[in-house]
C-alpha cells in the first residue's frame, strides 16, 4: 500500500518534538487526535522508544496510521484506533499527554470544546494537552498568509477557521485546563499547551 505523505508534517515534526520531548515523562502514555498520515507518531516513537503512543483519526482515515505503525516495527508502542471526537467512544486513559496537530481550525468550535473537555477527563493531574497549528490573538493574525488561509477555510465551511487564543484560553479555564505555554514555531504556527489542574 502507498502511504499518503504530508510535507507539512515532515517539516514540523522536529520542531514539535523538541518542545514536547522534555515535557513528556519516561514511559509516557500519549493520545494523538487527528493523526493523519502518522508521520508525527512514527517519528516521535522512533526518537522515544519508551513512549506508549495511541494514534487516532476518523474511521475512514486510519489506513495510513496502520501502515505507519507497521513501519516502526514495534506496534506495541505505536497503536492505532478510530476516534470521532463527537462520539462517546473515547479511549479510557489515563494519559500523560494528548497531542493534536492542525485540527482545531478544521473542526467546528463545538468540537474544540468537546476535545478539551474529554481530554481533561483522560489526563492525569498535571497532564498536558499540546495543540499545534495557526492561531490568531485578539482577532489579529501573525501573518498575511494566515489571514488568507483563515478566509479560505471559512469560504469552504463557515464552521472552520483559525481560532483565537483569547477564546482558547477561556475554554481551557472552563474545563480546568489553563493554558500554560504559547510557543512560536516556523511557518507562522504555534504550539499551545494546556495543563490539567
Amino acid at each position: 500500500m502507498n502511504r499518503s505523505f504530508s510535507p507539512a508534517s515532515e517539516r514540523n515534526k522536529q520542531p514539535i518534538f523538541r518542545i514536547m520531548n522534555p515535557l513528556l515523562p519516561a514511559r509516557a502514555r500519549v493520545l494523538e487526535i487527528g493523526a493523519g498520515t502518522g508521520q508525527h507518531a512514527e517519528f516521535f516513537t522512533q526518537q522515544r522508544p519508551d513512549l506508549d503512543w495511541l494514534s487516532t483519526d476518523l474511521d475512514n482515515r486510519i489506513d495510513d496510521l496502520i501502515e505507519a505503525a507497521r513501519s516502526t516495527g514495534s506496534p506495541a508502542r505505536f497503536r492505532v484506533r478510530a476516534l470521532d471526537v463527537c462520539l462517546e467512544d473515547w479511549p479510557e486513559g489515563p494519559f500523560d499527554a494528548v497531542f493534536s496537530a492542525n485540527t482545531l481550525h478544521i473542526m467546528p468550535w463545538a468540537n474544540t470544546s468537546r476535545l478539551i473537555e474529554k481530554t481533561m477527563h483522560r489526563l492525569v493531574t498535571g497532564g498536558l494537552l499540546f495543540c499545534y497549528g495557526p492561531f490568531k490573538d485578539k482577532g489579529r493574525h501573525n501573518a498575511a498568509s494566515n489571514r488568507e488561509f483563515d478566509h479560505d477555510l471559512r469560504e469552504r465551511h463557515p464552521e472552520m477557521g483559525i481560532r483565537d487564543l483569547v477564546e482558547i484560553r477561556k475554554l481551557g479555564e472552563k474545563y480546568s485546563m489553563p493554558l500554560c505555554a504559547e510557543i512560536s514555531l516556523p511557518a507562522n504556527n504555534r504550539m499551545i499547551v494546556f495543563r490539567r489542574s
